[in-house]
This record gives C-alpha cells, sequence and structure tokens, in this order.
C-alpha cells in the first residue's frame, strides 16, 4: 500500500501530459491509489476516484457547472472535494459534512500534470531541470510509456551506462568499445551526481551522426533522474528528464523530456520516436528482470566498477527508507 513508503508520498510523480486533461475526467492510478484527475476553471484536480456513496469511480462521471457529478446518482462534487448536490433529498435539506472525496496535491507545470499522495508538510520539490527555462533550448515531450517493472528497476537502467554497447548497439554504443573509464559519484541528501564519463556513440539521438559523448547523470529524486551530454567537439548539449511514476509495485509509467541546444531545423518527432525506439529495446530486458523488485542489499547481485553509480542509487534509496519496489 502506498502508505507505507512515506518517503515516496512526499515526491511529486508525473500522472499525465496536460493536454490529456481536457472535458472529461481522466482515471490514473499513482501507488496502487485509483484517481479522477479533471479541470474545472479554477485548475486542474487530483481526487480519489470514488464516490463516498456507494463506490462508484467518478473518473466515469463528468464535468458540469464546476462540479464532478458521479456517473452513478448524480452527486455533486465541488472543487475542495465536499458534495453540493444530492438529487436524491429535498435541495432545502442540509448535506453531511462526511459526504467529500479525498482530494490530493495537484500541479500543472511545464506541460505536466504532477500529483503527491502524502499530506504532511515535507513535500518535496518537483525534479529539476533547468533547461525547460532556457530559451537556448528546445524541449520535446516523449511518452507516457507504461512498463511491467519496479519504479527504481527502471531508474537503474537509466543510470546504467555498462549496458549502451550491447543492448543499444549501432545508436547509443559499439560493443567494441564496452570499457567503460572509471569515474566518481557525489551523493548528497538531495541526490547523486556522476563525474563526466566518455561514451563512443555510433548515432546517439538520431541525428546520424557519430562521436565522443561526455554522459553525467544525476538521481533527482528515488523516481526521477536526468541526463546530460555533451559533444565536446560542438558543445552540443543533449539533456533528458526521466520521470518514472509508480503505478504497482512492478508496474510503472515513464514521463521523458529531451532538450537541445543544437539541430533546431529537425522535427521534435524524429527525436520522440528514437526515445520511443531506445525505451522499447530497454522495455524487453526491464520486464525480464528478477527479482523484480530492485534489491538494496549489496550482497544479492554482483556488481563491478561501471556500476558504481547504480551501486551509490540502491544506497542511496536504503539510506532514505524507500520501499516501493524495492527488496
Amino acid at each position: 500500500m502506498s502508505e507505507h513508503d512515506k518517503v515516496l508520498m512526499r515526491q511529486w510523480h508525473p500522472v499525465a501530459y496536460a493536454h490529456e486533461i481536457g472535458e472529461k475526467p481522466v482515471s490514473r492510478v499513482l501507488m496502487g491509489e485509483r484517481l479522477v484527475v479533471f479541470r474545472t476553471s479554477s485548475g486542474i484536480h487530483a481526487w480519489k476516484d470514488l464516490c463516498i456513496h456507494r463506490g462508484a469511480a467518478l473518473s466515469l462521471g463528468c464535468v458540469k457547472d464546476d462540479t464532478l457529478v458521479c456517473p452513478y446518482h448524480g452527486w455533486r462534487y465541488d472543487g475542495t472535494g465536499g458534495c453540493v448536490l444530492i438529487p436524491q433529498q429535498p435541495p432545502e435539506q442540509a448535506i453531511t459534512k462526511q459526504a467529500r472525496t479525498i482530494v490530493y496535491e495537484c500541479r500543472e507545470e511545464k506541460e505536466v500534470v504532477w500529483v503527491r499522495l502524502g499530506s504532511d508538510s515535507q513535500a518535496a520539490d518537483l525534479p529539476p531541470f533547468p533547461e525547460w527555462d532556457d530559451p537556448a533550448y528546445k524541449t520535446v515531450f516523449c511518452g507516457p510509456y507504461p512498463l511491467r517493472a519496479s519504479a527504481p528497476r527502471v531508474i537503474e537502467n537509466f543510470l546504467d551506462v555498462g549496458h549502451l554497447a550491447f543492448l543499444h548497439e549501432g545508436h547509443l554504443g559499439d560493443s567494441a568499445y564496452p570499457e567503460i573509464a572509471d569515474y566518481r559519484v557525489e551523493i548528497s541528501e538531495a541526490g547523486i551526481r556522476s563525474s563526466e564519463i566518455d561514451i563512443y556513440q555510433p548515432d546517439p539521438d538520431s541525428t546520424g551522426k557519430s562521436g565522443i559523448a561526455r554522459y553525467v547523470y544525476e538521481v533527482l529524486g528515488p523516481t526521477a533522474a536526468r541526463l546530460s551530454k555533451t559533444d565536446p567537439l560542438t558543445g552540443h548539449v543533449f539533456s533528458i528528464l526521466f520521470a518514472v511514476s509508480p503505478i504497482a509495485q512492478t508496474e510503472s509509467v515513464v514521463f521523458v523530456a529531451l532538450a537541445r541546444n543544437y539541430a533546431f531545423e529537425l522535427p521534435d518527432a524524429q527525436f520522440a520516436d528514437f526515445q520511443t525506439f531506445i525505451l522499447q529495446q530497454d522495455q524487453a530486458v526491464l520486464e525480464s528482470q528478477r527479482p523484480e523488485l530492485l534489491p538494496l542489499d549489496l550482497q544479492a547481485e554482483l556488481h563491478l566498477k561501471a556500476d558504481r553509480l547504480s551501486i551509490a542509487y540502491r544506497k542511496w534509496l536504503r539510506e532514505r527508507g524507500v520501499v516501493w519496489g524495492t527488496a
């Protein structure tokens, strides 16, 4: 249950792209909790997808006069989550204060709808991605991508530089150059950051240009990470924000933002399609991994120096008490 992981309950998780939330309510799942996400004139909302009357899914209803209408008996809930109309009783009869749904914190930022399940004051910040607000960069959003894999497994795969030469050979790596030079990681309360890692890449961003790319990885939160790739010859920078929404213990949805400071003349779809292709390669392996939950006991699997970033991530999760999607 979601309440068993207070760390992830404090995090902001992506549940949809803003353009997906239109006139009709939509259903989403976050950490096992079924949500209804919808818009009114006051903004975007995320509630427990449950009418307090007979347990119907509010996401099957509609938005009318700035209220969410239950599809079963027509009960209406205002923007605070309180019921303001029960058609089955006289209009002058008071509505019990118990007739209200559970409201979650919800915000729309950078074209993404973010939800936080926890109600305490220790809210985490949104994962930082400075390229969003930098006019020197162009950003494209990809996904969302559903995966039958735990969120920590998905993040660790994103951080795993050693698999690029094999799983993504011909694009992000070359099996003739598999060795990973030693690198450093810096761990803080806020997250993890690697030093630069040089990787030979035949076609790292779908533009067809090979060369050495310098990778810097950052763990921004338990289920969010960032990658920045720099071409040392041209200064071209390609950054990725990788935010994983934990659906169930072994199910996730990935939201990806790509930012680049070059090749503005190329269509955004070219970069988005390439990201989809790469993630589909990852998906086959991610969904095959056992155990499905990420082991935080470092004795459970073998490790190399090249796995330094993954090791740091597992330690960081364990020290913070993350239990969702881990073993």
